[in-house]
């Protein structure tokens, strides 16, 4: 018989399946291109990176789930951002968001996860491409990332 879920997965599949049954076919979002990775929209993004996986063998950037490093820490932080955007008074009129990445605990996949915060910074490219009205196609403004929680590791924090 498998294990129950844990309240992490099932707080990060619930959405996911509520969207896909929500959606029309042919209508829903795309599905993020980015492994290991989980975003929060907020007024202001908080970066994280947290060791989800272990280091994958040789070719293959994350191995199995590490339990206590990884997972209760991303935890902690998704509690720490239900609380704050859930009282009023901390932040009025602002809420948090956030783009946590999980770096595998390897130093160079980590680096390569990280891009995405600079990425997420730099206005959209203009002229690219046309909608098939002829209007331009619309692009999300600039993520308004504010700082980046982690690496566990200094290895993984220097190459960052």
């Amino acid at each position: 018989m498998p294990a129950p879920p844990t309240p992490l997965v099932t707080l990060l599949l619930t959405p996911l399946v509520t969207l896909l049954s929500l959606c029309p076919r042919g209508r829903c979002p795309p599905a993020p291109t980015q492994p290991h990775a989980i975003r929060l929209e907020g007024d202001l993004t908080l970066g994280g990176l947290f060791p989800v996986h272990a280091r994958g063998p040789a070719g293959v950037p994350c191995g199995p789930v590490k339990k206590e490093k990884g997972i209760h820490r991303l935890e902690a932080m998704l509690y720490a951002l239900d609380r704050v955007n859930g009282d009023p008074r901390v932040l009025p009129n602002l809420t948090l968001g956030a783009r946590i990445l999980d770096p595998c605990s390897r130093d160079t996949y980590a680096l390569e996860q990280a891009l995405s915060f600079v990425r997420s910074l730099l206005p959209p490219e203009g002229g690219e491409g046309s909608c098939p009205d002829g209007s331009a196609p619309r692009r999300p403004p600039p993520e308004r990332l504010v700082g980046v929680i982690g690496a566990s590791a200094s290895s993984v924090s220097i190459m960052v």
